[in-house]
């Protein structure tokens, strides 16, 4: 695993940012899934037929083992109704072509697994089966038993546009509507930067909203510059600003240990150090060039004369 896939892994495991992620997709930012009602959940998903356990639940030899990202399940409130439901993640730092397919696997997985515990329960109960018909008995899932909805969500974090299909028949050279009828459809829902407007970022209330801002921006100098500016809540934690860094290639300083990191400040020092290292560049080459003396290079740049003969040490020659 990379380091891009790392932080942007850990990151989203907060329960306030995967909140406002979901809140974002299924309700425009409106704050209905709450982080307190999040429960992390194991994201090993299983491959095996239905019912192909042995008495003591043990998997055969030739299941199949797949990870997402992040697992959450989650209690939602609306309109004087509780539902259960998963929520799942998968962070993409590169686009994935074939998205639909890997979503659709995931979450067939997972809904196999859920019958599979199901049916495991089942035996497990003494006399369960009591009363039931065969075609349920045969399956472990009994007429009564009800499954819980799985949404997953692909977060790219990426600055170039998603152009990938969205889609299972995106995927497919058959265009004919009448022979795709009859072929199951399945749609990623998706977050990409690139395809958000400043309106979009307004309805993320967590550090989600600076994080995909800065993404979407870091191409465009000017635009990032006046984003940090006009952002007064560019102090935010060190995990998104890890990712950051990791997504965009940003040098910026995160000490370790630290908890917040003001990033309009720190791109700030960045810039500026950068600016420095230029201008002291360009100063070793006008001494190498002879054009002035070491002294009024070093008077300059504000330096001793020894000072600067360290810089001329430090700095190869092809970097000038």
């Amino acid at each position: 695993m990379g380091l891009a896939d790392t932080v942007t892994k850990a990151y989203m495991k907060d329960n306030s940012v995967f909140a406002d992620a979901f809140n974002y997709l299924i309700y425009g930012g409106e704050a209905v899934v709450d982080p307190k009602q999040l429960q992390e959940l194991d994201t090993t998903e299983i491959a095996l037929p239905f019912g192909s356990q042995d008495e003591d639940g043990k998997q055969p030899e030739e299941a199949v083992q797949k990870y997402r990202d992040v697992l959450k399940s989650a209690i939602i409130k609306q309109d004087d109704e509780a539902a259960y439901i998963l929520l799942g993640i998968e962070n993409q730092t590169d686009i994935h072509y074939a998205m639909p397919v890997r979503n659709i696997i995931y979450d067939a997985l997972q809904y196999g697994k859920q019958v599979a515990d199901i049916a495991a329960k089942h035996r497990a109960s003494d006399g369960d089966a009591k009363g039931h018909s065969r075609g349920e008995y045969l399956s472990g899932f009994y007429k009564e038993d009800k499954i819980t909805p799985v949404i997953t969500l692909v977060l790219h974090f990426g600055a170039n546009e998603w152009d990938g299909p969205l889609s299972l028949h995106e995927m497919m050279a058959v265009k004919n509507k009448n022979l795709l009828n009859f072929v199951q459809d399945y749609q990623i829902h998706l977050i990409d930067p690139a395809k958000l407007s400043a309106e979009d970022l307004e309805r993320f209330s967590s550090s989600l909203r600076e994080v995909i801002g800065y993404i979407k921006y870091s191409k465009d100098k000017k635009r990032l510059s006046e984003f940090l500016t006009d952002n007064p809540r560019m102090l935010i934690e060190a995990n998104a600003a890890r990712v950051i860094k990791a997504v965009t290639n940003t040098p910026l300083d995160i000490p370790e240990g630290a908890e917040v990191i003001d990033v309009c400040k720190a791109v700030e020092e960045m810039m500026n150090e950068s600016e420095e290292r230029g201008e002291l560049r360009m100063l070793v080459k006008q001494v190498r060039k002879g054009r002035i003396t070491i002294e009024q290079a070093a008077e300059d740049a504000n330096m001793s004369v020894e000072q600067f003969k360290r810089v001329m040490d430090d700095t190869p020659l092809q970097a000038v």
